[in-house]
């Protein structure tokens, strides 16, 4: 497991490109066969990245996390980012699940393993109190798009992980998966922030020859990352959280804080960006 320290808003202005890519950027997450993981210190999220190659994966413990098994202490969720089907056994019941599919597993779940030619993109966060495991399908997922191809932003927007109806309910995580129709490539803008909550981004189907521009830090002092396909970005709350492609992509969202409230943040306008 490979521990990330995040940096001041006066720190991560005057960085250069790869003392700024080395704090906020995460990247080869998924290895064949291997299970990577990854702690921040960003609201103590781990961002953990599970590609089987055929043989099973358990999910193990690591010294870092303190505690004698993984989810003693912590909630994962758990998205299908390939049209393969993969499973997931939590202690003894095997959760099938398909391309954009999430699983939530709270805490006390001692035995989870991962099978299948697929790759799991996983966040965990820590909790106090139980939820239940529970599937949510990316088909059943019925949110119309919004945005406007005028504005290159026409996307949809997919919650799996929150407190209002239809959501898988959590101690503290918050989950979705967004996907930019082709021609559109903005992601969260107008941008905002949410001092109360840490986010982080998977992008992924990104083609190839294609990359994204994120952009991040304070929203009169903003800075860029170049990322590809499956790279992973911590946003601290402090920092804007945006992007533009050079191609539409999807990216998972994922949040840990104070609240679950999707809309409890601070809208930045385009005219005070600097």
């Amino acid at each position: 497991m490979k521990l990330h320290y995040s940096a001041s808003p006066d720190t991560t202005n005057s960085m250069t490109t790869e003392q700024l890519r080395d704090t906020y950027l995460i990247q080869s997450i998924f290895q064949p066969g291997q299970i990577i993981a990854h702690y921040t210190d960003l609201d103590r999220m781990v961002v953990v990245g599970v590609q089987p190659a055929g043989a099973p994966l358990k999910l193990g413990n690591y010294k870092e996390i303190g505690s004698s098994y993984f989810l003693e202490r912590r909630e994962i969720g758990i998205l299908n980012i390939t049209k393969t089907p993969g499973t997931v056994t939590v202690g003894g019941n095997k959760y099938e699940l398909g391309h954009l599919d999430c699983l939530y597993i709270g805490l006390g779940e001692q035995d989870v393993t991962f099978s299948g030619d697929t790759q799991f993109y996983c966040i965990s966060t820590p909790a106090h109190m139980k939820y239940p495991t529970a599937v949510l399908r990316g088909e059943d997922i019925k949110t119309p798009p919004i945005g406007d191809p005028v504005n290159a932003n026409k996307r949809v927007i997919r919650r799996y992980i929150h407190q209002l109806e239809g959501g898988i309910k959590s101690c503290q995580l918050v989950m979705g998966c967004t996907t930019l129709e082709t021609g559109s490539v903005w992601n969260t803008m107008p941008s905002h922030v949410h001092s109360r909550r840490t986010e982080v981004y998977l992008y992924f189907d990104v083609p190839q020859d294609q990359m994204v521009v994120h952009l991040m830090g304070e929203p009169n002092r903003t800075r860029n990352i170049m990322v590809q396909d499956r790279d992973v970005v911590l946003s601290p709350g402090w920092s804007i959280h945006s992007g533009c492609g050079t191609a539409a992509y999807r990216f998972v969202w994922a949040m840990g804080g104070d609240n679950q409230k999707f809309e409890d943040m601070d809208a930045v306008e385009i005219k005070d960006m600097r």
